[in-house]
């Protein structure tokens, strides 16, 4: 029986790959793929990809801290992404790409900024991730959803997802 939950927001770029991802993990409870950053009310996919919302490409993932901890979550996240490009992820260029944490208690802001710290190390550019409180996070479209899973055959699923998921996989010992 899974414990008391917790809930961080994160963008690394296209929500496919980050809940790709962070589906694998034991003590991940559940993911949702959304929009999140920004100041637009209830924003279509089609309204974030045109840049002018503020909204990042975001996944909610709701865990269990006594099986995966927000540092290991943290970790990972820094490991999928590359958190030294402003507003870029591989070919996925905009706003709505940028690395963003986006937390909702004073103790998750300490845990990222103590591990962006941390991870800052192993980058020769600075991080630009930002961090900020989580003020709403919209639900993306139903068929954002496991679209990973659903869709492996999918071009960018592909030649984009995959991979990530093949690195994280090798890196956690995943099988």
């Amino acid at each position: 029986m899974a414990g008391k939950t917790e809930k961080i927001v994160l963008g690394g770029g296209c929500f496919w790959c980050t809940e790709a991802v962070f589906s694998m993990f034991k003590g991940v409870v559940k993911t949702m793929p959304g929009y999140a950053g920004g100041t637009a009310k209830n924003p279509s996919y089609d309204d974030v990809c045109t840049g002018e919302t503020g909204h990042a490409e975001v996944l909610q993932i709701e865990y269990d801290p006594s099986i995966i901890t927000l540092d290991k979550i943290l970790h990972v996240f820094f490991d999928m992404h590359d958190p030294t490009t402003v507003n870029r992820q591989d070919n996925d260029v905009g706003t709505q790409y940028r690395s963003i944490i986006l937390y909702e208690s004073d103790p998750q802001k300490k845990m990222a900024d103590a591990v962006i710290k941390e991870v800052q190390k192993k980058f020769s550019k600075p991080i630009v991730t930002e961090v900020k409180k989580l003020d709403r996070f919209y639900p993306a479209e139903d068929y954002h959803k496991d679209y990973f899973k659903k869709n492996p055959l999918q071009p960018y699923c592909m030649f984009v997802t995959r991979p990530k998921v093949d690195k994280i996989k090798k890196l956690y010992g995943i099988k």
